[in-house]
């Protein structure tokens, strides 16, 4: 637990020991209590974990509980320890004051005492613990690189960190004491009284931008947070935004070229300074990185953004370094960064320098982004790895037994055989063509969807399946790409649907659906069976559905997965333009 208060017990009685450790711990829930006979094992005990308090007896064989104090003191000056002894007296009272005792109380018959220990033990770790998270506080606002000071009720410091002491060109103790009127130019008091503080006295803080002024008699531009304290006292945090103006400036500067130029360019452009900082960040930038213009102009802090991993910013910033040196001239490259929202993507960058009069000034960079395009390029080497081996080998062996089996008998079922086998090789070699050519192949007329849908089911092992036509429309479509849509559903149907599964095939408003009425998919799954690899069966390879899902893209046809009207599986196929 977040608030167990956990304390070693040393006194050499044991069995006093363990049962004030009892008493105290019906006093509060919180404590967990430890004992230990011998100093010599209260030092263990201490060496092995942490404890939030010490309670020691004084007289004890190896060594006396004053001892013992000033032994923890060695280690920790500000651990709470309690002399609970037997032995009252002045000098050991004097002895265990002068050893920086916490608490000093003496043995008392009866229980009454546990609950005056338990008291005096819970305040002070409560004290120990306040102390420690506000010296916590204190290194941390030490250690923040933006300004900070607390002011007393009368407006004076009382505390200022090295930061808020290097914005105003003073040593921390120089300023202790003043008034904080003597940190800002005469005008700018006005604008404290009036406006600043009455903000702070109604809403409890103020921010926005004040002036500083230096000890030198300088200014700046900084930006200013004052919030109240519960003492009357002033929180204050400032930043300088000298340099930021500036750079904002700068960007103001170069708005009408940019919102002329770069802005209207749909690809990523950014600008580089000769130093390597960003200048000019587009739109396009912004959408694909997450990073605006005001996050990255002035400075080359988005590489470290872009590329967190340091070895490979270190590597990529050396290509860019060698481009910027004019060691290295590079048409096109690929990184991967990532995005402010933690995403990945593969962006392919041209980058050219800025040159005048043979002085280099920067460089320009347009990059596009390709992640999508390479994920397509993996799924189209996967799909041509399988037409060109895991499919075009069976059917070629089966065709040639067929034509063994033509010399050898004769039968009404070799046609359809046939028939089959040349449709499967029509679909090899179109898959084949969409992988070399994308959605080119794609040539869209009227197809009546009865007639197609049932030229579909005959092409497909139904076993026991039956089907259901009720959609009399005409679409338009790619023939080829729409039967091996159907047949892919049909065929999905079939294997996951169940012995005697009904497959129906009607209209919708804007398109068509194939549904089944089989066991269906699992709810937290109707989102992932249309991706690659996507297989329920241990020998499946996951195409089938993908496919489906190329083939509706490439129409721009809108598909959905939900659960069937009868608990089956249903695709609908929404966006299909109907010839009337």
């Amino acid at each position: 637990m977040d608030d167990e208060i956990r304390i070693l017990h040393v006194d050499d009685e044991a069995d006093f020991a363990d049962l004030s450790a009892v008493f105290l711990e019906r006093e509060d829930g919180r404590f967990a209590v430890e004992t230990a006979t011998h100093v010599s094992e209260g030092l263990n005990r201490l060496a092995e974990r942490e404890f939030d308090c010490i309670i020691s007896d004084y007289e004890m064989p190896d060594t006396n509980g004053i001892e013992f104090l000033e032994t923890v003191r060695e280690d920790d000056p500000n651990l709470p320890f309690i002399l609970f002894t037997g032995k009252g007296s002045e000098e050991v009272a004097s002895d265990a004051i002068s050893a920086d005792v916490t608490d000093y109380l003496q043995k008392e018959p009866g229980t009454e005492q546990y609950a005056i220990l338990a008291n005096r033990v819970a305040n002070a770790v409560e004290r120990r613990r306040t102390e420690r998270q506000r010296q916590s506080q204190l290194q941390a606002i030490e250690a923040a690189h933006e300004g900070i000071c607390i002011l007393d009720e009368t407006g004076r410091f009382i505390f200022v960190n090295e930061a808020y002491a290097d914005l105003y060109e003073y040593e921390p103790e120089t300023l202790i004491g003043e008034h904080w009127e003597y940190t800002y130019p005469d005008e700018e008091v006005e604008f404290v009284y009036e406006t600043i503080l009455p903000a702070v006295s109604t809403n409890g803080y103020w921010q926005g931008e004040t002036t500083g002024l230096r000890a030198d008699g300088t200014t700046f531009l900084e930006r200013h947070t004052v919030a109240g304290t519960e003492y009357d006292g002033l929180v204050c945090a400032v930043r300088d935004i000298s340099e930021e103006k500036e750079r904002a400036q700068q960007l103001e500067d170069l708005i009408g070229f940019r919102d002329a130029v770069i802005d209207s360019a749909n690809i990523w452009i950014n600008v580089l300074d000769a130093e390597g900082n960003v200048v000019i960040w587009n739109e396009a930038a912004e959408e694909i990185s997450g990073y605006s213009a005001h996050d990255v102009v002035g400075h080359g802090k988005i590489w470290e953004w872009l590329y967190p991993d340091e070895s490979y910013r270190t590597e990529i910033l050396g290509h860019v370094s060698e481009i910027l040196a004019g060691e290295k001239a590079v048409e096109e490259f690929e990184t991967t960064i990532t995005t402010k929202d933690g995403d990945e993507r593969i962006i392919s960058w041209n980058q050219n320098l800025i040159l005048s009069d043979d002085q280099l000034e920067g460089a320009v960079a347009i990059a596009r982004d390709v992640t999508e395009h390479k994920k397509r390029k993996q799924q189209l080497e996967r799909f041509a790895s399988i037409v060109s081996h895991d499919l075009r080998n069976p059917v070629n062996v089966a065709s040639l037994r067929l034509e063994l089996a033509r010399e050898e008998c004769d039968s009404d079922h070799f046609d359809a055989i046939a028939q089959a086998l040349n449709r499967m090789d029509t679909l090899i070699d179109d898959l084949l063509g969409l992988t070399r050519e994308g959605e080119s192949l794609f040539e869209p007329k009227a197809v009546d969807v009865v007639e197609t849908v049932r030229d579909c089911w005959r092409n497909v092992v139904t076993k026991n399946a039956r089907l259901e036509v009720t959609a009399g429309c005409v679409i338009k479509a790619d023939e080829s790409r729409f039967k091996q849509l159907v047949e892919n559903l049909v065929r999905n149907a079939v294997e996951h649907g169940g012995d005697g599964v009904t497959i129906t095939v009607g209209e919708l408003d804007g398109g068509f659906y194939v549904e089944d009425d089989g066991p269906g998919i699992p709810s937290d799954e109707l989102d992932a069976v249309l991706e690659t690899g996507y297989s329920t069966s241990e020998d499946g390879i996951g195409l089938g559905l993908s496919i489906v899902k190329r083939i509706a893209a490439a129409h721009d046809w809108e598909i959905d997965v939900t659960p069937g009207s009868d608990g089956g599986a249903r695709f609908e196929f929404t966006g299909v333009e109907f010839v009337q």
